[in-house]
């Protein structure tokens, strides 16, 4: 069914329209009563649980940072099966983010380039809608994604992470700290050690008992790539996140023309699969500490994607685009499959 009006109606729509019409259905679901009813049929069997994090999750697979960005549809999200949500990115100051459009499909390569640019209500707004969350009987892990705000120069990064982390971390389950995004302008520099070093200094003496994680791009080499982890282990720092979003546009089968016509922006989805894995098993050599969280994002679609990062040292893996292309039954028959592969049968 949902192949059906993905192809008749959604593809044609504006894809934030789409996605704006999507997270009202979302929400719909997180209402109590109807979350209850929900996940009477997508709930995770009990032998999904994993502990990571000092967590219990009910599943290994949750929904990537970027879906959910001002909290409004993390319950409806677990009523959907997903095991955890990142919500954010999140910004001390708010913002409208880049103008649109800013979100385009490439429907060959079941990928998505966006050029959002952090559009989010602030950490003020995301920590009420946090607190009014965390009082529910049933709720996901909840991550919080924080960003560098625009107007604030990247020389003054540290000090508005830190607002950010004091509004945020004490109700968080875990907290990232963002330094990959491609679309506001200086952030993958603080990427390199010199620079990255005082900031996550900084940001995990303002955490406290928070498990603090920082998210990677795709595009750094590799030798950076285990720069990283090596730093991330050397500061205490609870784990790591690979990958965020791609600037390459190497490998796709989309005509030129609509991938210029997209123009730039991060890309995710099918094409990011091939180096999410190469980056996470860089990440995991560099750290083979099990108690090392390792969440695994990138060109995740299927129950099989999910087992193979696991099976390469994932200790939890994120999707996002795909759920674009599945629908809203999609954490479901990810579990689902998860569960026949591990009992050696075929999902119900």
């Amino acid at each position: 069914m949902y192949p059906f009006l993905f192809r008749t109606v959604l593809s044609r729509m504006d894809p934030e329209t789409a996605h704006h019409a999507a997270m009202a259905v979302i929400r719909f679901l997180g209402l109590p009563g109807v979350s209850t009813i929900a996940r009477r049929t997508t709930a995770p069997t009990p032998e999904l649980r994993t502990r990571a994090l000092g967590l219990e999750f009910e599943s290994p697979f949750g929904v990537a940072a970027g879906f959910d960005k001002n909290v409004h549809g993390a319950a409806g999200l677990h009523a959907l099966g997903f095991g955890h949500v990142e919500v954010g990115t999140v910004t001390a100051v708010p913002q409208p983010g880049n103008p649109r459009p800013r979100l385009f499909r490439l429907v060959p390569d079941r990928a998505v380039i966006n050029r959002m640019g952090f559009n989010n209500n602030g950490a003020e707004a995301a920590a009420l809608r946090l607190l009014r969350l965390r009082r529910r009987r049933s709720r996901p892990v909840l991550g919080v994604n924080i960003g560098k705000s625009r107007v604030v120069d990247v020389d003054a990064a540290t000090q508005d992470y830190l607002r950010s982390t004091r509004l945020l971390a004490p109700i968080a389950d875990y907290l990232v700290v963002n330094v990959s995004s491609p679309n506001t302008p200086g952030l993958r520099g603080l990427q390199a050690v010199e620079t990255l070093r005082p900031l996550l200094e900084s940001v995990r003496d303002a955490s406290g008992d928070t498990p603090l994680l920082v998210k990677i791009a795709p595009d750094l080499p590799d030798d950076q790539v285990t720069a990283v982890a090596g730093l991330a282990r050397d500061l205490g720092l609870a784990g790591l996140i690979a990958t965020n979003t791609t600037i390459s546009r190497e490998g796709l089968v989309s005509e030129e023309q609509v991938v210029a016509a997209a123009g730039d922006g991060g890309l995710s989805g099918g094409p990011l699969r091939r180096r999410a894995m190469e980056v996470l098993r860089l990440v995991r050599s560099a750290v083979p500490d099990p108690d090392f969280c390792v969440v695994s994002v990138g060109g995740i679609e299927t129950g099989d994607d999910v087992q193979e990062r696991l099976e390469a040292g994932a200790t939890l893996v994120q999707g996002y685009t795909a759920f674009l292309y599945r629908g809203p039954l999609w954490a479901r028959q990810v579990n689902r499959r998860l569960v026949a592969l591990r009992r050696g049968t075929r999902p119900a």
